[in-house]
């Protein structure tokens, strides 16, 4: 019988026991992912994240390299930070893959989003839409008699007020380009 006790409460610390330790809280990432731009390529990346029921909150994909035909890919996610660590490994062994980035982590970053709101309205209501959308910095692309249509750039949550101020006052379409972002700095 061994003569060493633990007391209850107390933790025993192993050298096999190395493992980093994880919060259970879910957070918001950004990665950006340069990858070779060549059909499929989107398809796999797509397929990673919907074959381990990991949810895509935004996605934007455009050619940043023509003579080098490369494509950023930015996605926002959602998850523990174990779980964004599994999809930034998974991503790095895509072999279109050249560079993932969770841009989350790495710095302060710039995010922005574009998006396109129909609002329609009459009377007062279209009174209120045009001047929210002055102090929003939203411009008027289209106007009828019964509608606009505002364009809109800024961080997400900037978009998510604004589309929450304009739904009393007549929303009824929306359209976002998904979230653009970059590491600030060099």
């Amino acid at each position: 019988m061994s003569a060493l006790k633990i007391k209850k409460g107390s933790t025993k610390h192993s050298a096999y026991n190395l493992r980093p330790t994880f919060s259970d809280v879910v957070e918001a990432h950004t990665l950006a992912v340069v990858v070779e731009n060549e059909p499929g390529v989107l398809a796999r990346v797509i397929g990673l994240f919907s074959g381990r029921g990991y949810n895509i909150d935004s996605l934007t994909v455009a050619e940043i390299d023509h003579e080098g035909h490369r494509s950023r890919i930015t996605i926002v996610t959602t998850g523990t930070p174990q779980v964004i660590e599994q999809i930034k490994a998974q991503l790095g062994r895509i072999v279109p893959v050249h560079e993932v980035h969770d841009l989350t982590v790495e710095g302060p970053s710039v995010e922005r989003e574009l998006a396109l709101l129909k609002v329609c309205g009459e009377g007062d209501k279209r009174v209120e839409a045009l001047r929210l959308a002055d102090i929003f910095r939203a411009n008027a692309v289209d106007s009828t008699l019964d509608s606009f249509v505002f364009e809109l750039t800024g961080a997400p949550e900037k978009i998510d007020a604004f589309a929450e101020l304009m739904r009393p006052l007549g929303l009824i379409e929306i359209a976002r380009t998904g979230v653009a972002a970059l590491l600030r700095g060099h």
